[in-house]
């Protein structure tokens, strides 16, 4: 029983810090897509890495990029998250997301830990799952 007990509480204190990461993880990409229903630009661009921040220079041009190359991202319908797991560099969220016409995307989302908290350090649009017929 004692081995039991030791073993549970082993798992507990492993899986507390995952949930908090998920939590603060999802909390960041949520923010990001109310930032992006607002069209403010600005606020969404703090939740890029500095990389994507380096790449872009400017919340205009980061939003011209959501516009033109993730319209899903910059007016979802509605969104859910999926999975949490490892990714190339850091965590990888994936996420649904149903777009103004009703079509659904699935989207991972490269998180990275900064000092200043998680960041997405890009998103890449999966292929749809297969539909069995």
């Amino acid at each position: 029983m004692r081995r039991f007990l030791t073993a549970l509480a082993i798992w507990l204190a492993a899986a507390m810090p995952a949930a908090a990461q998920q939590t603060e993880i999802e909390t960041v990409i949520a923010d990001q897509f109310e930032r992006f229903r607002a069209d403010d630009f600005a606020a969404a661009f703090e939740h890029a890495s500095p990389t994507i921040r380096g790449l872009f220079g400017t919340p205009e041009n980061f939003g011209a990029m959501v516009r033109n190359g993730y319209p899903m991202v910059h007016r979802p319908k509605s969104f859910r998250f999926l999975d949490l797991g490892e990714g190339r560099r850091g965590l990888r969220q994936i996420v649904e997301v149903e777009d103004i016409a009703g079509r659904r995307h699935l989207l991972a989302y490269e998180m990275i830990e900064t000092e200043n908290g998680w960041k997405i350090n890009g998103v890449q649009l999966l292929p749809p799952p297969d539909v069995a017929a």
